[in-house]
């Protein structure tokens, strides 16, 4: 699984370079180099987004199309918007020998990328975010922090 949070910035060729740790997940877990590429959308709290990337083992993408396919708990307007703006921008990906992943500009652009970054594990996937980015998402994420600590002992926190 994807642990841990790192530093980086992007090339002047719109390469970022993806941890070894992440790559050896990659392969260690998932048996294969190749990963999706495509938006992330975090609700902000004030009905805004912040934008920034996720990504996706092949074997992970495969499930997700699957679930997206099955639609439950969706309309069909929803699972419209979740194919036109998640599944569609979607770049099939693998690192070169020295770890880098060239980003396409569209999916740069859409994530205000343009030089520090920060990659993310989130368990089953990475998520990539630019420094600005990050720094909302996160604040958002210690808002909406649960204050019951009750419920956070019945997760172990």
């Amino acid at each position: 699984m994807f642990r841990g949070d790192f530093q980086s910035s992007i090339d002047p060729k719109g390469r970022i370079s993806i941890p070894a740790k992440f790559r050896e997940v990659f392969v260690e877990t998932f048996e294969d180099e190749r990963f999706m590429v495509t938006k992330c959308l975090v609700g902000m709290g004030d009905g805004s987004n912040c934008h920034g990337l996720s990504v996706y083992p092949y074997r992970e993408w495969l499930a997700l199309e699957d679930r997206v396919d099955r639609g439950e708990g969706f309309t069909s307007a929803q699972l419209n918007s979740i194919k036109r703006l998640i599944l569609a921008p979607a770049v099939e990906c693998a690192a070169d020998k020295q770890g880098r992943v060239l980003i396409p500009p569209t999916l740069r652009s859409y994530a205000g990328m343009d030089r520090d970054v920060v990659i993310i594990g989130m368990q089953k996937k990475i998520e990539i975010w630019s420094q600005e980015n990050w720094e909302r998402v996160i604040g958002q994420a210690e808002k909406d922090f649960p204050s019951d600590t009750a419920a956070l002992a019945s997760l172990g926190i």
